[in-house]
């Protein structure tokens, strides 16, 4: 009877481990915010994935054999993970003083954050994978494995800008030395060059929140560097150190709560660069809900 036990805790570490590993793969990209880096980045990042597989899949036959202690190996890999958070703002950071158009604070601790939460969710699949396959069989194992992964799919990105705003291409115009995108005004350009190459390489766009809470988030610093910033990424920059008349700039209308954004592409496409613009990540950071709070809701309701 103990050889059967044993021999169903190994299939279950076994399949635990797998699933986890393969849920970690399938949440681990390098696209055009550059992370994770390639390769070396991608090496840490599985090797964290494999002792997070690791660790959700052992936990299983610790818990049935009742050895509560084994299971609080746990909270140090909590802290493991917590590490990479930091290594990820650390670098991160360093890197961003050297952006034309930088990400921002809030970007970079989304990323790290992100980071933490996605070896969490190879723990939770693992385990998952681990425990179905001990107390059923394999076969159950990889089911459970296979939800697990989807599960862990379907929260390893949150909602994207076109889902709080809607986005409209307008042209930018000169009044003057004043600059405005749309109705929004943007800032004044003192030098002629400066207005003839903003003439010439600017497009603009504005951003109108859905509703009170989509308003808020928008008029969050960090989440309009981070439209700015990933547009820039995708599509170049017309500018160079040193020359702080052509940068991007997103400025608020404060009546209205309208975002006006004003870009400055090197590949001026406006069509890609709205398909672009709906796609910007909602940063957890620049999330409000005014709306929420005891005080706004209605008496009625």
């Amino acid at each position: 009877m103990d050889w059967f036990y044993s021999h169903r805790y190994t299939i279950g570490i076994v399949v635990g481990v797998i699933f986890g590993i393969l849920a970690r793969l399938n949440m681990l990209r390098t696209d055009y915010r550059q992370y994770p880096t390639y390769p070396h980045g991608k090496i840490i990042h599985i090797s964290l994935g494999v002792i997070a597989a690791g660790l959700g899949a052992v936990a299983v036959p610790a818990l049935l054999d009742k050895n509560y202690t084994a299971v609080t190996f746990l909270s140090l890999a909590a802290q493991q993970f917590r590490d990479v958070r930091n290594m990820e703002r650390q670098s991160l950071t360093k890197v961003d003083e050297l952006e034309l158009v930088p990400r921002g604070a809030a970007y970079i601790e989304g990323i790290a954050m992100v980071f933490e939460g996605r070896n969490y969710l190879v723990i939770f699949s693992a385990f998952l994978a681990s425990l179905f396959s001990i107390l059923f069989a394999w076969y159950w194992g990889v089911l459970a494995g296979i939800l697990s992964i989807w599960i862990a799919h379907f929260f390893k990105s949150g909602k994207k800008l076109g889902d709080i705003a809607d986005i409209e291409a307008v042209p930018i115009r000169m009044d003057g030395p004043d600059l405005f995108v749309g109705s929004v005004y943007i800032m004044n350009v003192g030098l002629q060059d400066s207005r003839s190459k903003i003439q010439e390489h600017g497009v603009g766009f504005l951003i109108k929140p859905k509703n009170r809470n989509s308003r808020v988030t928008l008029a969050n610093l960090g989440q309009r560097q981070a439209i700015l910033h990933d547009i820039s990424t995708l599509f170049g920059v017309y500018r160079d150190e040193g020359e702080p008349s052509l940068r991007p700039m997103a400025k608020l209308d404060m009546n209205t709560g309208i975002l006006g954004v004003l870009l400055l592409p090197q590949e001026q496409d406006v069509d890609k660069t709205f398909v672009a613009l709906h796609r910007v990540p909602v940063l957890e950071s620049a999330v409000r809900m005014p709306s929420e709070a005891g005080v706004n809701k209605n008496k009625g309701a």
